[in-house]
């Protein structure tokens, strides 16, 4: 592997025309594909195998256009201060919106509240919902100007007027102000680490070009491949995160090796073929981890991960040659490792680094940072054991949003369970007496607790099938509507065995339920394919059982105390203010697979470039506590750099309006953080301390049955005509 690194980073370097006109050739195509594609259309949200998804389906089947997945509105009227929606002044001003709403060439319906029964109780609210043939994300804008446009002429005649509904949903707000701010403080960074503003740019101009190849392309293939707005949105977050960490390392160890003595086209190929290959086995976990979200078999899930899997493989390429190209364009203005760190590196009496007093701190007391370093991460995860996971409605939105006030309004006026309706499917086609089952459903539902109103059924023309609306009494994110649902669904299990009818409990909130419970399901499943993976992958590199072993156990202490940090913030209100969290509920349903699956592969980012350094200087002659202060002294600044970087875009995303995005900008921040600072630099160096040489043991026959990765550049060595020190006789002891 280093070898063949080394060659291709030395071909990049006297090539370097050829790589940069390739790349710059790929944008260049990758924008002209994005920006001559059509308009990406709906992004079908379905989970294959759900008793909610099975009712969507039989629904398209039994009710040809009704269009169950088509957009809804609701148009939301309260009654200035004494006065009620019924007031002739205030009705004629509902009727004129009405008129205005059902002009509109996607309209398929516009419900009166007057013979809906839509008014509240106390006559101070009413609603009109307005039914479209497209979803929200095929709305044409026109539809949505005019929705706001009759809503504004309302307000305009003195009612409070607000709209809610999915018409109004719009693309995701990446949060961009916030990330400009990340990456100017990434800059700041690179040029503190690298000491020079062309070497600063560098990781920079390639994270930004493998992003705009990655983002174009998944712009480009949206409207073939269903492909949401939130898919580019994790592809930017982690391609600019790994593409600047991984160019940095390259980097970094280009200058170490000017540091030696080489000549700059050496110093690239050895940077590629040591460096290197840490980057092409990091982004390898990185893949395994995010397209392994197809396990959890949610459509939508499985394309952002694979989307993003595949940025981070444009990440790793342009890593591996047009930063070697860049750097032979950049000449003298990269220049080596400052001369007090290279007399530090070499073992003079200069005062040792940051990184190296750490590391002997830690090996002089190892007991005492792992200790605190489990207790303080344990401490932080308590909160995870309280998660309730859900997904987010327009009840999480900000206050300042119209879709929320109508929320509140409707909840005001009719109730807070009224914005998650539940509907009952009945399929009596195989019924002997479809009505007399539906009455049967009907009147069984209504005695259930937590149920407000049940809708007679409603039937299809053919008459074998029927749809029954449950307005609940709790809301929707609440765990007394979930256990409503689960309720009606064994209502149903009896109704079956005696009528011979299904009964399927679908809607918006039922899909969110069983969305949940569906990723609830994949979690282990998941956990034991991704890190079974990458636990096999990193025995290769490193020759060690215990090594991976200890990597694969101090992520999930990361994750867990990341996922404590997300469910202390947005469920329970803890730095809210701060954080921009202005409505608390339940933790976004894919957030832990989703961070589980993110958090691990970049984990194992910080695993391999730290370690491999120790790996290498162990192999190299050093005791186990000599190796792991040397490891330190070489890479813990570039991985402090790296996970500072990668916190600062992470952070950026903080910012977004977007409830689910803020949440993932949050989350990714913290667990890097976690990983970065508690598990790779206190945890680690202590428990390889501890371990002494034991850290490195492997059994003789799996040492002959692995292959030979050389991600230490043995073979780059063994050129040079060195003869490294085999420590396998005193693994062989060990193991005795």
């Amino acid at each position: 592997m280093a070898t063949f690194l080394y060659e291709l980073g030395r071909f990049a370097f006297r090539r370097r025309h050829f790589v940069a006109l390739i790349w710059v050739a790929l944008l260049t195509l990758a924008g002209v594909g994005a920006a001559s594609a059509p308009a990406a259309g709906s992004t079908s949200f379905s989970i294959p195998g759900t008793e909610a998804q099975k009712a969507f389906d039989l629904l398209e089947q039994r009710f040809p256009g009704m269009s169950a997945d088509g957009a809804t509105g609701r148009v939301v009227f309260k009654a200035p201060a004494g006065e009620r929606m019924t007031d002739a002044d205030n009705k004629a001003t509902v009727e004129k919106t009405m008129k205005e709403l059902a002009d509109g060439s996607e309209v398929t319906s516009v419900a009166d509240p007057y013979q809906a029964n839509a008014v509240s109780k106390d006559g101070k609210v009413a609603y009109v919902s307005v039914k479209y043939d497209v979803s929200g994300m095929e709305l044409k804008d026109t539809s949505r100007d005019a929705l706001e446009d009759a809503a504004q002429d309302a307000r305009d005649a003195g009612l409070t007027v607000e709209i809610g509904g999915d018409a109004l949903q719009a693309g995701a707000d990446p949060g961009a102000a916030g990330e400009i701010v990340g990456l100017a403080l990434a800059a700041v960074v690179l040029v503190i680490t690298l000491g020079s503003l062309v070497a600063a740019g560098l990781p920079l101009l390639t994270a930004i070009i493998g992003v705009g190849i990655g983002v174009s392309t998944i712009t480009a293939l949206a409207k073939a491949l269903d492909l949401g707005d939130t898919t580019s949105t994790l592809a930017l977050m982690i391609g600019l995160a790994v593409g600047i960490d991984y160019a940095l390392f390259i980097v970094s160890r280009y200058r170490s090796e000017l540091a030696e003595g080489r000549d700059r086209e050496e110093a690239v190929g050895r940077a590629a073929g040591t460096a290197g290959s840490a980057v092409v086995f990091a982004g390898l976990t990185v893949v395994i981890a995010l397209a392994g979200l197809a396990v959890v078999n949610v459509p939508m899930l499985t394309k952002m991960g694979v989307a993003a899997a595949g940025t981070v493989v444009v990440a790793v390429l342009i890593a591996l040659t047009m930063i070697p190209a860049l750097l032979g364009y950049a000449g003298r203005k990269v220049k080596p490792a400052g001369e007090k760190r290279r007399k530090t590196d070499a073992g003079s009496s200069g005062k040792p680094g940051l990184g190296a007093r750490w590391a002997s701190f830690v090996v002089r007391r190892p007991a005492a940072v792992l200790l605190l370093g489990v207790a303080g991460l344990g401490t932080v995860a308590v909160p995870a054991s309280q998660l309730e996971p859900g997904l987010p409605d327009d009840g999480s939105q900000p206050t300042s949003t119209t879709q929320r006030r109508a929320y509140d309004l409707l909840s005001e006026g009719f109730g807070p369970g009224f914005n998650g309706p539940l509907m009952i499917v009945v399929d009596a086609k195989g019924s002997a007496d479809p009505k007399a089952a539906a009455t049967t459903v009907t009147d069984d539902v209504k005695g259930l607790k937590d149920v407000v109103t049940v809708t007679p059924a409603a039937f299809n023309k053919a008459g074998d099938t029927a749809t029954i609306t449950v307005i609940p009494a709790s809301k929707p994110s609440s765990t007394q509507t979930e256990d409503l649902v689960h309720a009606i669904r064994d209502t149903g299990a009896d109704v079956k065995a005696d009528t011979d009818a299904k009964v399927l409990v679908t809607g918006t909130t039922a899909l969110n339920i069983d969305f949940s419970q569906k990723l609830n399901d994949a979690l282990i499943p998941y956990l034991a394919l991704v890190v079974g993976l990458a636990f096999l992958l990193l025995i290769a590199v490193f020759r060690s059982i215990l090594v991976p072993l200890k990597a694969a156990l101090g992520f999930l202490l990361s994750v867990l105390a990341a996922l404590g940090a997300v469910v202390a913030v947005f469920q329970w209100g803890w730095l809210g203010g701060l954080l921009g969290v202005e409505q608390t509920g339940p933790i976004m349903s894919m957030m832990p697979i989703f961070m589980v699956g993110v958090v691990f592969g970049l984990a194992m980012d910080y695993e391999v470039f730290l370690v491999t350094r120790m790996r290498e200087a162990y192999v190299h002659g050093e005791t186990p506590g000599q190796a792991v202060v040397t490891g330190f002294r070489h890479s813990a600044r570039v991985v402090v750099a790296a996970a500072v970087i990668m916190i600062a875009v992470f952070g950026g995303f903080i910012t977004s309006s977007e409830s689910m995005i803020k949440m993932i900008g949050f989350g990714l921040a913290i667990a890097v953080f976690f990983d970065a600072f508690v598990v790779r630099m206190a945890i680690v160096p202590a428990v390889l301390a501890l371990l002494g040489r034991k850290a490195w043991w492997l059994p003789k026959w799996l040492d002959r049955a692995l292959p030979n990765v050389d991600v230490e550049g043995e073979g780059l060595r063994a050129r040079d005509g060195e003869q490294p020190k085999d420590p396998d006789g005193d693994r062989e002891l060990v193991g005795a």
